[in-house]
């Protein structure tokens, strides 16, 4: 699976590699639209998303924010840095406070990403008709996987593919602003305040990622 569309998406690329050394960076603040798609069942959620790069905090606002005929309807605040997330249920005004056991999300590069290629989409030498982008590769945090992640050369993030045994999922971002335009999103709701943190299963893995998985 993995190799098919690798293949795939460099067929669909015109890439160069260039040889001096690169070192992963991190995206700024941004907020905008995040689709996730299954390879296997077409959209599985697409929302509204905040993200708040130093304080490595994140909400993603499906079906509610964006209404579209989705598989998924989530709302979910994660405070990575913290380990905790919350699933948010505005309409009956509860939550559920979780463990995180996984930090990766599509929205940074991991620091030991691994550099693959210099991208060029569309036609690079007429103004307006292109993108170059990095891409960046490495394995799934805690999982049997690998991801493939297209970054702008200004570090935003445009499209990440994850290879998963038997889930695996494209992430990408549309109509990005570089700020966070409603602080209050990221802030925990006054209803979730004071809530204990659910115990965590014996072999379950919280994540970002694992939340359409």
């Amino acid at each position: 699976m993995y190799a098919a569309i690798t293949l795939f998406v460099f067929m669909c690329l015109a890439a160069t590699t260039h040889a001096e050394h690169h070192q992963p960076c991190h995206s700024p603040n941004m907020t905008g639209l995040m689709t996730v798609i299954s390879l296997k069942s077409g959209v599985t959620s697409l929302g509204a998303f905040t993200y708040d790069s130093m304080g490595k905090k994140l909400r993603f606002r499906s079906n509610d924010s964006f209404p579209a005929n989705t598989s998924l309807s989530l709302d979910l605040l994660m405070f990575f840095d913290e380990g905790i997330f919350y699933e948010i249920d505005s309409k009956n005004q509860s939550c559920e406070k979780k463990a995180l056991q996984c930090t990766q999300h599509p929205l940074d590069i991991p620091d030991d990403a691994k550099f693959m290629a210099i991208v060029s989409s569309g036609n690079p030498s007429i103004e307006g008709e292109g993108l170059k982008v990095n891409v960046w590769t490495g394995p799934m945090t805690g999982m049997k996987g690998k991801y493939s992640m297209s970054v702008t050369m200004g570090c935003l993030p445009v499209c990440t593919f994850y290879f998963h045994d038997t889930s695996s999922f494209i992430v990408s971002l549309m109509d990005v602003e570089l700020e966070i335009k409603d602080p209050d999103l990221l802030a925990v709701p006054s209803f979730c305040l004071g809530q204990p943190l659910e115990e965590t299963p014996e072999g379950t893995v919280h994540s970002f990622l694992n939340e359409f998985m």
